[in-house]
């Protein structure tokens, strides 16, 4: 005879045996919250540290995340530490690449990618197949680049903020191929991207995962050298000089200030006055030498060359400026790990 309330009984006891099986899977939401916050603070320290202790302190974090996806069996939990090591990857990728490790940079961010697709969270795939983007035209693949970054702006829920990025990127790429419409098309598009919207990543954690003003327009800059448009490199790197100035000064990027008094210089041998050239270069001699990354010695790399024209043939300054440039780059951390050489391009 069926026993419908020892049924019952049995039913419950199973229920509640496999729900505390269940919680028993999981982790605390505190733990979690924690990890997220270090990832936001990591992201948003990337410019006042130098990129081997992003670099360390992302893969103590990817490697928690992992830990703790491992200990829990919720779905949500589970999403949420996918992002958390997703960002962490994405961090260690660009400071492999600043370290000049751009074999292993490619690596990181095709990981960091692949995070952002488990966890369907595009924005962070956009920025790490804008990373994919750089580390191609970086390694003399342009069309390569070009591909990265319009499967990149093809994702959903992108903010104003990533698809900024995304457009630069592609015009530098556009400009290393020679093709000054399309570079001049993308660049013009990257200023218009005004639709007040936002995403989690770009906006909501920022830091690194941002696009400032001022990086805009230092990226801009380089395009503009890229297409033979000097005085408008002048322009835009000078503009981004000065905005970074206006900073307060635990917001002022010292790796945007390098880079873009780099293009300023170059920008001004390009029309022949070497002394405003020297001037410019202080800026640059004074970024520390942790944080003289791989774009920064591309950019100093191409002055050391454009002091080799004939304009500037036996001419004492500029003879001492490509000692100076040779010496910058030999004390700086990529060259100090046997990183750094031949490296083709243009900055992140």
């Amino acid at each position: 005879m069926y026993d419908l309330e020892s049924d019952i009984a049995m039913t419950a006891r199973d229920a509640a045996d496999e729900a505390g099986a269940a919680a028993a899977q999981s982790v605390s939401d505190t733990t979690i919250d924690q990890l997220r916050d270090d990832a936001l603070a990591l992201a948003r320290s990337y410019g006042a540290v130098s990129a081997f202790d992003i670099f360390r302190r992302a893969r103590v974090l990817r490697t928690e995340a992992e830990h703790q996806r491992g200990l829990t069996q919720v779905p949500a939990q589970q999403q949420d530490l996918l992002i958390v090591a997703g960002q962490a990857c994405a961090l260690l990728s660009t400071a492999a690449f600043d370290l000049g490790s751009l074999d292993d940079s490619a690596r990181l961010a095709r990981s960091a990618a692949l995070y952002g697709e488990m966890a369907r969270f595009d924005p962070l795939r956009a920025y790490a197949t804008g990373s994919l983007a750089i580390c191609a035209y970086f390694t003399g693949r342009p069309s390569e680049a070009v591909r990265q970054a319009r499967t990149a702006l093809a994702y959903a829920g992108l903010g104003d903020t990533a698809r900024r990025r995304l457009l630069s990127i592609e015009a530098r790429a556009h400009g290393h191929l020679g093709d000054h419409e399309r570079a001049t098309r993308a660049l013009v598009a990257s200023t218009r991207q005004d639709r007040g919207e936002r995403d989690e990543l770009h906006d909501g954690v920022g830091g690194e995962f941002a696009f400032s003003e001022e990086r805009l327009l230092m990226s801009n800059g380089t395009t503009a050298l890229l297409v033979g448009d000097g005085a408008g490199a002048e322009a835009t790197a000078q503009r981004a000089l000065d905005l970074v100035s206006s900073r307060p000064p635990a917001r002022q990027s010292v790796s945007v200030r390098g880079k873009a008094a780099a293009d300023l210089a170059a920008a001004q041998l390009l029309r022949g006055d070497l002394d405003a050239a020297t001037v410019t270069l202080e800026t640059v001699w004074a970024i520390p030498e942790d944080q003289r990354v791989a774009g920064l010695l591309e950019r100093t790399g191409t002055l050391r060359r454009a002091l080799t024209a004939p304009a500037f043939r036996g001419a004492g300054t500029a003879i001492t400026l490509g000692e100076r440039i040779e010496e910058f780059g030999r004390r700086s951390a990529p060259r100090q790990l046997g990183n750094g050489r031949g490296l083709l391009a243009i900055d992140s």
